[in-house]
């Protein structure tokens, strides 16, 4: 319970709980694990509820009628997800897979609320989180719409170095993040080598001009 609690501690919304909300709140949690490609849940399907990561990284994502898919956000050790769904009592609003070995604890709707009802004071918390949340989702709308595939691209390369080094990502799952497909992806990234802003070493993207790529991700 103790490293769950401490877990929780890590979660925005959670850091000003106190221990005891924290222990409660681990009590409450379900220790669930899943191999690399492994569905975790589905769009559509019924709450099972907050989600918490404890190992490995997990893509969240919206799939078209056709099999194309967005991905929305990419989470890591120390995130939670599925927030929505907890608070507003209705399904699954994304699919979610994991994209390495996993291990998640998950807390019930209903332990959620419970614990809100008892610690009003967290409810504010709560909507910063999700208004940050909803910043980010804005911001994708508006490169979704508005900026080209290049200067998608540039911003998500400088994004993924910010994180930890050259891009992660196969082009599958690059396309995946901006909105387009894989022939799209493989010609904005050579046009991002050819104007000198990256080199790709043994199938990793290294950043060659950061300067350059950034600009190019403003446009």
């Amino acid at each position: 319970m103790a490293s769950v609690a401490e877990l929780l501690k890590g979660i925005p919304y959670l850091r000003t709980a106190d221990a005891a909300t924290r222990e409660s709140m681990a009590k409450a949690a379900t220790r669930r694990s899943y191999d690399t490609g492994e569905v975790i849940f589905l769009e559509g399907e019924p709450c099972a509820g907050l989600y918490c990561l404890e190992q490995g990284r997990v893509k969240i994502f919206k799939l078209s009628s056709d099999g194309r898919e967005q991905i929305l956000h990419i989470a890591g050790p120390g995130e939670s997800f599925n927030e929505v769904a907890v608070f507003d009592s209705g399904p699954n609003p994304a699919s979610t897979m994991a994209l390495e070995p996993v291990m998640a604890w998950v807390i019930e709707r209903s332990a959620m609320m419970t614990i809100l009802r008892e610690r009003p004071e967290l409810c504010l918390a709560v909507i910063e989180f999700l208004a940050a949340r909803l910043r980010q989702l804005v911001g994708l709308v508006e490169d979704l719409s508005l900026r080209p595939v290049a200067a998608r691209l540039a911003k998500l390369l400088l994004d993924q170095a910010a994180a930890g080094g050259s891009s992660r990502l196969t082009h599958e799952q690059m396309a995946a993040r901006l909105g387009t497909v894989r022939e799209v992806v493989s010609r904005a990234l050579r046009v991002l080598q050819s104007e000198g802003l990256i080199r790709v070493e043994r199938h990793r993207i290294i950043i060659s001009d950061r300067a350059g790529l950034e600009r190019k991700a403003r446009l």
